[in-house]
């Protein structure tokens, strides 16, 4: 999406090799952290470390090789502005992201952000910079991520109450607040991912496409806040993984 030119596809199989060991990096980086909560919850205690697959300070090593090389990487074959922003999601994910799991319910917020900022390191390999098209990418792969972690975190409350992890789902039982936070930030995105349509970055098939999309994504989202139930829960989680493959393929497909 950032290549003003056809595609070039050993550079993108430059940014996306890089991107991945970084992001691999990080996970590894991550679940050292939290080894000791994850063995806690039904839904991360057969991870390699809580499993005893796989030693602390082997992670730890992994996590640290594998992050400095995808940051060397990209900085060596794509450009410096790519690598910068790699070193940056690390950096939030792992330093303030982790924490802040268990000290405040704004975790998923803060979370979104490493989350929301690989196509924006695609875009600066690219073309060297960032500009609106970058961060309109950014604004709604932040923007899908929190309806997609409320299901999650609603789903496994007990498990993340049990790891002492601060999510908005520990004290609503009723899902009330979940869902309606759900609610809210698909309607936002399905506002927000029409912009690239008048940005010049996609065709208006691609608006029609997007407002499809977003309108189930909305009402999948609905019937979470009227029904409050794990199955409409769930519904919610499975159709978030439906969404934004699709909504980027329709941006792909359909680019300017």
């Amino acid at each position: 999406l950032g290549s003003e030119s056809p595609i070039d596809y050993m550079a993108l199989f430059h940014v996306v090799f890089g991107t991945a060991a970084a992001a691999a990096g990080a996970a590894a980086l991550n679940q050292w952290w939290e080894r000791r909560a994850d063995a806690l919850m039904r839904r991360t205690r057969t991870r390699p470390i809580p499993a005893g697959r796989m030693p602390p300070l082997q992670a730890l090593t992994l996590g640290v090789i594998l992050s400095v090389f995808g940051i060397g990487y990209l900085a060596t074959v794509c450009n410096a502005l790519s690598a910068a922003l790699t070193a940056i999601t690390i950096a939030i994910y792992i330093f303030a992201y982790t924490p802040m799991k268990r000290a405040s319910t704004a975790n998923t917020a803060v979370g979104a952000i490493p989350g929301a900022i690989p196509p924006m390191i695609g875009w600066a390999a690219a073309r060297g910079s960032i500009g609106a098209g970058a961060w309109t990418l950014f604004a709604i792969v932040f923007l899908w991520q929190l309806p997609h972690f409320f299901a999650i975190a609603w789903m496994y409350r007990e498990d993340y109450s049990r790891a002492g992890f601060r999510m908005i789902s520990s004290n609503d039982r009723s899902g009330e607040r979940s869902a309606s936070q759900s609610v809210f930030f698909c309607i936002l995105l399905l506002v927000i991912a029409g912009l690239p349509a008048f940005l010049g970055i996609a065709s208006f098939v691609y608006l029609a496409a997007e407002l499809v999309l977003g309108g189930l994504f909305v009402a999948v989202a609905m019937r979470f806040l009227q029904m409050r139930t794990a199955g409409a829960a769930r519904s919610l989680f499975i159709a978030s993984i439906a969404y934004l493959p699709l909504l980027l393929g329709a941006l792909v497909l359909t680019k300017s």
